[in-house]
């Protein structure tokens, strides 16, 4: 066991079918990882850096008036006024809100480690713009099941299945990580880095693209770096090349697509 050689057991090296025994990620490659993995969940409270970030996400809207009248409809006031001889009559409507749906899946941990801040402040942009918003974590790719919460992630698991039951096909779906990772975990059984998964990743995604319409992927990584890693070319054609960089013009060329 060494590191830095082709042993396919150590840290650092250039084996491209290794396991990883210890140290932070390097190449990303790995087919295993031989640690228990504590991932932090992400805080969505933090204060916006980027206050652009908010605004990009606001390309993605559905208004509708739903609800109580408790809005002064000023125009129709005017006109009901002009016709009942200028005795005022005051006429309410329903607010107008946004009424998009979203599902955030965010990976978490690894490689993502660098890019802890930047996806909070994304975290708290969208709590505060999407008032019906599901979020999720997943690690490196998605498989059978996902989490909410990053330190109860091996008791408190959700089947995917049971998400793309309960959560409609109106759903738009954001995916936020770096795709890179050993292409075994997108297309092979038992490819996930820390547990036997039965069917490739590939599939799920799948299913998740069948059940909803629109779905997009956003990747922290710089997009030039994007054709370095074999995984990422391969998610990026599993989602009809809608993967969009993590800038404010990649989110708003995200929510466009989302939005039509």
């Amino acid at each position: 066991v060494g590191t830095g050689g082709t042993s396919p057991f150590g840290g650092y090296g250039e084996n491209p079918e290794g396991v990883r025994m210890t140290g932070p990620s390097r190449n990303k490659s790995a087919v295993k990882v031989w640690e228990k993995r504590e991932f932090r969940t992400r805080d969505d409270s933090v204060e916006l850096g980027i206050r652009n970030i908010k605004l990009a996400l606001r390309r993605l809207r559905q208004f509708a008036r739903t609800g109580r009248d408790e809005e002064l409809d000023m125009d129709d006031t005017i006109r009901s006024t002009a016709r009942n001889a200028g005795l005022l009559d005051i006429k309410m409507r329903p607010e107008r809100e946004n009424r998009v749906k979203v599902l955030l899946f965010f990976d978490i941990g690894g490689s993502m480690d660098p890019y802890i801040k930047l996806c909070e402040e994304l975290f708290s942009a969208a709590r505060l713009e999407f008032k019906h918003l599901e979020y999720f974590y997943f690690h490196n790719f998605v498989y059978e099941y996902v989490w909410k919460d990053n330190r109860r992630r091996w008791d408190e698991k959700f089947s995917t299945w049971d998400v793309l039951h309960k959560y409609g096909s109106d759903y738009k779906v954001i995916f936020i990580g770096d795709a890179a990772m050993s292409p075994y975990e997108v297309n092979s059984v038992g490819g996930s880095v820390e547990h036997w998964n039965d069917e490739p990743g590939a599939v799920w995604f799948q299913r998740i693209k069948e059940t909803y319409e629109k779905v997009v992927w956003i990747n922290p990584e710089p997009e030039k770096a994007w054709q370095m890693t074999t995984s990422t070319q391969w998610i990026k054609q599993l989602n009809d090349h809608h993967m969009y960089p993590l800038t404010l013009d990649g989110i708003e060329r995200a929510m466009r697509y989302l939005s039509k």
